[in-house]
């Protein structure tokens, strides 16, 4: 059995993350704790399959604290010090649900997800009727808030006068995002702040396109009168963030997670700074982080938290781990070990109101083109595929440094590079390059890619 993609288990509520699959889920991790806390999205089978977890939890004995809707990031904070399970499918489309599960504020591992696997898989029966769990309601929004709003303020300079545009996609953004940043001193306005399961607005994934009415009202008509000086999107469960300037143009993924790297490693008084990110990540995050005084650490996509474990196993004493990122996705290690996209519009926002705008704190960072592409490429042939490649991409890229840890990545002279990795969701092998002649790159890479697969 092979439940867990990159970001837990997430699918069609109709043929995988059914009430059965979660109440199974459930007994297979309420055996590795004493309490659990279990919140869910907006999503409308949210309720259903949080009644099938929570029974599937209580009936090994596992206590539930019922937490209701909130942030992904806003369960992964409860469950500090204890194991938490949150349900949602994050950007998917509303036909989907998903279950995450987290022990102390993290997101579990490889091994712990293999043990569930296999859990599920035996189907264990319940413990005694007279050792079943209980269960009770527990509010944890407004610490969560707090908690990020106090945490920010440690971080760039106050928002008085700051306006903001954030698009919370009818996700639980809604609950968290407008709120801290008014705390903080913002003007911030909404669009689809109202949380619904049908993502009537827009879909529950933020790209440009999907953002364009978040980029029109920044930029649009009568924007001189508003004076916005940045928007943010989320997704449907606010770990993801897009941040859009003052003319409605998304910056690039990477960008931000290169500001935030050189912000955290230029803040750090550690001998050894250390920013963990994932292979498909721009070059620009090494130049910005190495600029700072710091290095940066690769993982898998999907796997921030093993690479922060990894990173501070292998360093020395003066290592310090300060920000661990793939694109849209941000760790602030010194707040938790969690994803957070409402911590990230948070501190962004205020290192936007230091910088004087959007402009000045990206202008240190180079934007060399970056593409990606997607082949298909059948699930059962990603293996076979991957290992042609490894042969494939280093003949075809000879002058190149090609590391095969995650993927194939080639990195040559100049700094440009390329990654080809199978998609842990989709039936598909990724390529993502990032040069100055990025579209010849690419379709070298893919090219190669095609003939592995036989296309």
């Amino acid at each position: 059995m092979d439940l867990f993609g990159t970001a837990g288990i997430r699918g069609s509520v109709v043929t995988k993350v059914t009430p059965e699959l979660a109440l199974s889920v459930g007994r297979a991790a309420g055996r590795d704790g004493e309490t659990f806390v279990v919140g869910r999205d907006g999503r409308e089978t949210g309720t259903a399959l949080a009644a099938a977890m929570e029974a599937g939890l209580e009936s090994v004995g596992a206590d539930v604290r019922r937490v209701g809707q909130l942030p992904t990031p806003a369960l992964a904070f409860a469950s500090q010090g204890r194991r938490g399970v949150m349900l949602t499918a994050s950007h998917n489309p509303p036909t989907d649900n998903g279950i995450k599960l987290f022990a102390d504020g993290q997101e579990y591992d490889r091994d712990a997800e293999r043990t569930i696997d296999e859990r599920v898989e035996a189907d264990d029966s319940p413990v005694a009727w007279d050792e079943w769990g209980h269960s009770e309601d527990l509010a944890v929004l407004p610490n969560y808030r707090e908690a990020v709003t106090e945490y920010a303020r440690e971080h760039g300079a106050p928002l008085d006068g700051l306006r903001v545009a954030v698009d919370c996609g009818n996700g639980m953004a809604a609950v968290a995002t407008p709120q801290v940043l008014r705390a903080l001193g913002a003007h911030v306005v909404t669009l689809n702040a109202n949380v619904d399961g049908h993502f009537p607005g827009r879909e529950s994934k933020p790209t440009p396109e999907t953002l364009s009415d978040l980029r029109e009202f920044v930029a649009g008509e009568g924007a001189e009168s508003r004076e916005f000086h940045l928007g943010i999107g989320h997704d449907g469960d606010a770990d993801r963030i897009v941040v859009v300037d003052g003319d409605g143009e998304v910056i690039h993924e990477d960008t931000v997670v290169a500001v935030l790297a050189a912000h955290y490693t230029e803040q750090s008084d550690a001998e050894d700074p250390v920013v963990v990110t994932t292979p498909n990540a721009s070059g620009r995050i090494d130049e910005r982080v190495e600029a700072a005084g710091g290095r940066v650490e690769r993982v898998r996509l999907g796997a921030l938290h093993e690479g922060i474990a990894t990173a501070r196993a292998d360093g020395s004493e003066g290592t310090e781990v300060v920000f661990a990122a793939e694109p849209w996705k941000h760790i602030h290690t010194q707040f938790g070990g969690w994803i957070d996209g409402v911590t990230s519009a948070a501190v962004i926002s205020r290192l936007v109101a230091e910088a004087g705008g959007v402009e000045p704190l990206r202008g240190p960072v180079t934007e060399r083109p970056y593409r990606k592409v997607s082949v298909s490429c059948p699930d059962d042939a990603k293996a076979d595929v991957m290992a042609r490649l490894e042969t494939a991409i280093p003949e075809q890229f000879s002058d190149a440094s090609v590391n095969t840890e995650y993927g194939v990545r080639a990195t040559l002279p100049d700094g440009s590079w390329v990654l080809v990795r199978p998609s842990g969701t989709e039936p598909y092998v990724r390529v993502y390059a990032e040069s100055d002649d990025v579209d010849e790159l690419v379709e070298q890479a893919a090219d190669e890619v095609r003939r592995a697969v036989g296309l």
